[in-house]
Parts: structure tokens; sequence; C-alpha cells
């Protein structure tokens, strides 16, 4: 039999280039030989963080649709046309055993042109609340892979497999590394630590919220690690030097997301599905302050799984001016609320996603290989 070919989209963020990634290594840990082929949006970040992961890929010139600003989708419909056309191609001429889709601009395509040609599709449905085109997608898919139970109000029942979502595993290696994230973030034993991160880019509401904030955590003894994003960068650094606050510390961008876990008694984030994922592994008792510009809303649906089931806190991004700090103080002087907090989330991890799921791409691949190669007899 010829090697795997295995087909995979996702992109725009890193919630979706990571995931698809971190399932192209499960597989060829478990089949070195197969052949993969990543498909991404034009100028968006996997085209860079893919080929680093060692992989190829090639764009689309799909993009998404711009709520503020009608003018710049005037171009959208020749977009999507021409990105179905060049799907096709990539199908054809390819010839993949299984497509894999994670989510972003070019899983569209992709995967309706892998379905209509016949080839298996995984859908990664990362969020408690199905994106439309996974939804749409999912009528024809071999596999819906989830990371939320209940699902099933979005998909055929028989095709749901609860996996949670693949998270790389860097992250997720924090055992003995509290001495070591003291010193490298110049922080003391004996107070407690809050990360706050909203991200690569930065969280505007979360931000807003901790520069309200500071007068009553420093007054608390709280030692910050505040993660703001570029943009934020030198309005919160001028706000923690007009309240003396040496115990916070600014970092535009976090590279060792490991030490920031390792050290931190509480995290304040966002709900994007990746960070819910690894706050779920890693136990963390959190405060979620969802982004409300998410599509559909999904990221305050992602935070409510997690309070139905006393796993965190929720902020609203509106009232975080006025109620995020007050959280924060209530849950780092609450130890019981804290462990209870932190139970309720790491029971919700699941372990092992990237390899669940890898598993199941190999035996579709395998079997579509398989008929194939009894057709061609």
């Amino acid at each position: 039999m010829q090697p795997l070919s295995i087909l995979l989209s996702g992109g725009g963020t890193g919630g979706h280039i990571f995931p698809a990634v971190a399932i192209a290594q499960a597989v060829k840990a478990e089949v070195p030989d197969a052949r993969f082929l990543f498909v991404g949006a034009e100028g968006k970040m996997e085209m860079e963080k893919v080929p680093a992961a060692g992989f190829a890929i090639t764009g689309l010139p799909i993009r998404g649709f711009q709520r503020g600003s009608l003018l710049k989708n005037i171009g959208l419909p020749w977009r999507l046309l021409k990105s179905l056309a060049r799907a096709r191609t990539i199908v054809r001429t390819f010839h993949p055993d299984v497509a894999v889709g994670t989510g972003g601009y070019a899983s569209g395509p992709v995967l309706a042109a892998a379905q209509r040609a016949g080839v298996p599709t995984v859908l990664q449905e990362q969020n408690s609340l199905a994106g439309a085109t996974n939804r749409m997608l999912g009528k024809r898919a071999s596999r819906v892979c989830t990371a939320y139970p209940g699902m099933e109000r979005y998909f055929p029942a028989g095709n749901v497999l609860l996996t949670g979502n693949p998270v790389r595993s860097e992250v997720l290696q924090v055992a003995g590394k509290r001495a070591e994230a003291m010193a490298f973030f110049g922080l003391n034993d004996g107070a407690p630590v809050v990360f706050i991160t909203g991200g690569s880019l930065g969280a505007r509401g979360i931000n807003l919220g901790i520069a309200a904030a500071l007068p009553v955590l420093k007054a608390k003894g709280v030692q910050v690690i505040w993660q703001t994003g570029i943009p934020f960068q030198q309005q919160a650094e001028e706000a923690v030097k007009a309240n003396t606050y040496a115990a916070c510390k600014v970092m535009p961008f976090i590279a060792r997301m490991d030490l920031a876990y390792a050290v931190a008694d509480v995290v304040v984030a966002r709900a994007g599905a990746i960070s819910v994922s690894e706050l779920c592994l890693l136990g963390m008792p959190s405060i979620l302050v969802p982004l409300p510009t998410a599509a559909e809303d999904h990221q305050t649906q992602n935070a409510k799984a997690l309070v139905e089931r006393d796993a965190a806190v929720l902020v609203a991004d509106a009232e975080t001016r006025g109620k995020l700090g007050a959280a924060i103080v209530a849950l780092v002087g609450d130890p019981e609320l804290r462990q209870r907090l932190s139970a309720s989330i790491l029971a919700m991890a699941k372990a092992d996603a990237a390899r669940t799921i890898a598993a199941e791409v190999i035996r579709l691949g395998r079997q579509h290989a398989l008929n194939r190669n009894s057709a061609n007899k």
C-alpha cells in the first residue's frame, strides 16, 4: 500500500493552527511514512507556523466577513469561489485518504471539496457552541471530535466522539518548575500569584479591568504576571508605575507559558477553546472573561459550560472595570474555593486528545486506502 495521505486545514489563530499541528504530529508518531499537506488562508499566521513545525502548506485566497467595513467585503464572493475551485484542485492532485479540519477560513472549502470527492473527513469542534460551518460540514463528516459533552445537539449522534482539544505538550510540562518560574518572573515566595493573559494580542476588556484593580491588588499583597499584548503594554506600564506596584510584572507576550502556569495560584483569561483546555488539563482555578465579539458568542458558551459545573468564575467583558478586581481578591482569599474549582475543572480534562483523534484519522484513512486499492484491482 502507498503511504497514507493526510490533508489538514486549520488556521487564522493559534487556536486552530496548533491543534491541527498536534494531530499531524500524533499521526506521524504512529505512521512515520504518512504524507501531510496543510491548507490555510493566504497571509495568515498558519503560513508561517505550519512550516516552522515541519509540514508543507498551501494557501487559499479566502477571507472572513469584515463586520467593521462593508467595502472590504466586496471581493469576498470572488475569493470564496476561487478558494472552492482551488480546494477541489488540491483534493484532486494530492489524493488524500482522509481530510481533517480544525476551523479557520480555509477549513470550509477544503472539507467541502473532500466530502464531494468521497474522501472521509474528520472535524475537530473545539467549542461548546458549534460554529455554522462545522454544523453544515458535520452532516457529512465521518467523525466529529468534540471537546464538550452533549454535542449531539449539533451533529449526528453516531459520528460524535468526545476527545477534548489537542494542546501543545510543552505548555503542560509544569511539574517541578515553580522555583525556576519565580526567578524567571522576578517573584517572591510567600505571596499569591495571579497570571493575567489575554492571548498573544492581549485583551482590551481584561487589561482595562486589571488597570482599575491595581490599587486593591497591591493592597492585598498579590503578585501579578500581566501579559498585556503589545498595544496595551505602555498603558499598563504607566499604570503600574503610577501605583508603585513593583510586584506587578508587565509583559507584552509570554513565550514560556509553562512557567506562568507553574507559578500561578489563579489565572484570568479569555474563554477560547484552547485556553480553556489548557486550564482544564492543569486544573487551574480560573476567572474567565469571554470575548464578546467572538463568532456566535461561543466564548461565553465555553465559560458557562465550566461555570455550570462549578469549575470556573465568569466575569463579563463589559463589567471588568467594576468587578474583575473584586473577583480576583475573593478567589485569592478563599483556598477552599480554589481547591473546589481546581478539582472540578480537572475533572473536565481530556488527556491525550491528539492521539485519540489521530487514531480516528489513521483508521478512516487506512479504510479509505484499502477500499481505493480494492477498486483499482
